[in-house]
């Protein structure tokens, strides 16, 4: 059962990085389209700005459970590297704990600012007055799934012998 929860939640987080790295190749291209029209042409950018901070806001939290999964992030483990081995699994494991316990109470928090936009009709306050669940979805769906990448690393750490 633990197997196939990790890879179900491994190949999601997979899946989200794929979708993190187009999210951020379309920001850039629509940076260069602005460019482009603001520059070149001497055209108004009304909706460009807010795909471009939309889309990289997405691709980040969207990013997130695979940068967990791959240990991309960056940390100092100047004390880990001290303590003896058997330490550095209870601080890996606290530590997911306290990730874990932190993206449950985020996504719970971020679900109910999601669902207060939804029901009140939120949008932004630009002229493309774009629906705020657009930009709040990917947000909520980021931190749920990193809370099932934590919940997956702590399988991991608690399988590994003290």
């Amino acid at each position: 059962m633990n197997r196939v929860f990790i890879r179900g939640v491994e190949a999601l987080s997979r899946a989200c990085g794929v979708a993190s790295v187009l999210l951020l190749v379309f920001a850039m291209l629509v940076v260069c389209q602005m460019i482009l029209m603001r520059y070149v042409f001497r055209a108004a950018t009304i909706w460009q700005t807010e795909a471009v901070v939309f889309g990289a806001t997405a691709a980040i939290f969207l990013g997130a459970p695979y940068v967990l999964m791959t240990k991309g992030h960056v940390g100092v483990d100047f004390i880990q590297m001290l303590v003896r081995p058997r330490t550095r699994l209870w601080m890996d494991r606290v530590g997911a704990l306290l990730g874990f316990i932190f993206c449950c109470v985020m996504t719970v928090a971020t679900g109910l600012h999601l669902a207060e936009a939804l029901e009140g009709g939120w949008t932004t306050p630009s002229v493309a007055a774009v629906p705020l669940w657009m930009p709040l979805s990917p947000v909520v769906f980021g931190f749920g799934l990193l809370s099932l990448q934590y919940g997956v690393e702590i399988i991991k750490l608690m399988e590994k012998p003290s």
